[in-house]
């Protein structure tokens, strides 16, 4: 799981917007970036100790990408309004964005610079380290599911579109290398990265024809739908085009003494595979022979609860 803490208002509110969010696996409300230890929720009220009221946030970066987050969390508060979110007004009410990772801060500026774009007024935004981070009382984790008819600054017309909202192609940024090998085995990690090849009849997906669809494990980006997989003798899974054209791109290959032409995605630039003429001729030819550890296979049940509901025309 990625982490990212976030700080918006009071954070009653802030964490059962944010739980709603799919891939969105756990949050912890707390007291972040402030000069004491173990601040009480009256120290933070009261006493100077510069903490904001937060949320840690813990997802599944290949179904919410950071920047899907980003852009859902810019639409629960008002970036411009200083010390202030509804009627909470104090510094521990700021809006602040706390990385952890250092590789997150290019998706997070990035993804400020384009709210900037579409605003007349300046940003408050703070983007800083996570310097600490205090777990707040018992009472206040997950107060609005213990107490629904609890005070809320963010209206439920914004929870109920927080908890609807899918990721946009754009949102699938190509993790650091660094990531990766946190992020994958390493097999995963050669195929996609080193571009090696996993032993044939020997991997995930082979001879597997569930219906759902495939999608790069680097990113999360669509690849293929199992409407256009067939069992050839390769032993690799075989697809007879991509999801889309433009989710995939080709190179000459000359490695080991042959021509071939490599698959890679298009987003992340992982090594899939090779595309081959000996496909089936009803299917128009081709051969996308893939390697199952360069993919995630997302059942159609599971499809929209994981960000993909609008591709189930496709399987």
């Amino acid at each position: 799981m990625a982490e990212i803490y976030l700080a918006g208002g009071c954070f009653w509110g802030l964490e059962k917007y944010l739980k709603m969010i799919r891939g969105v696996k756990s949050t912890l409300v707390g007291y972040a970036n402030g000069s004491t230890q173990n601040p009480s929720y009256e120290d933070v009220c009261y006493n100077n100790t510069g903490h904001a009221e937060a949320v840690r946030v813990e997802y599944d970066e290949s179904i919410a990408p950071l920047k899907f987050l980003l852009r859902l969390y810019f639409d629960a508060i008002d970036p411009t309004s200083v010390n202030r979110q509804g009627w909470d007004i104090g510094t521990q009410y700021r809006t602040g964005i706390y990385y952890t990772d250092p590789a997150d801060l290019q998706s997070i500026n990035e993804a400020v610079e384009k709210l900037k774009s579409g605003l007349n007024k300046p940003v408050a935004v703070e983007v800083k380290p996570l310097m600490n981070f205090y777990p707040a009382e018992e009472y206040h984790r997950n107060y609005l599911d213990k107490n629904p008819a609890g005070y809320c600054h963010i209206g439920i017309q914004k929870i109920k579109k927080a908890s609807e909202a899918v990721p946009e192609p754009s949102d699938f940024p190509k993790p650091s290398a660094e990531r990766l090998k946190g992020l994958l085995t390493q097999l995963q990690f050669d195929v996609t990265q080193r571009n090696a090849t996993e032993p044939p009849f020997e991997n995930e997906y082979w001879d597997h024809f569930a219906d759902g669809i495939y999608v790069d494990i680097t990113t999360g980006e669509p690849l293929f739908s199992s409407k256009d997989k067939f069992l050839s003798s390769c032993g690799w899974p075989s697809f007879s085009k991509p999801l889309a054209p433009d989710a995939l791109y080709e190179r000459e290959d000359l490695s080991h003494f042959m021509v071939r032409r490599e698959v890679r995605s298009k987003k992340g630039d992982a090594h899939l595979g090779h595309v081959f003429e000996d496909g089936p001729r009803d299917r128009g030819g081709l051969r996308y022979c893939i390697n199952s550890a360069s993919l995630r296979f997302i059942p159609k049940e599971d499809m929209a609860k994981e960000g993909y509901g609008h591709l189930l025309d496709k399987i």
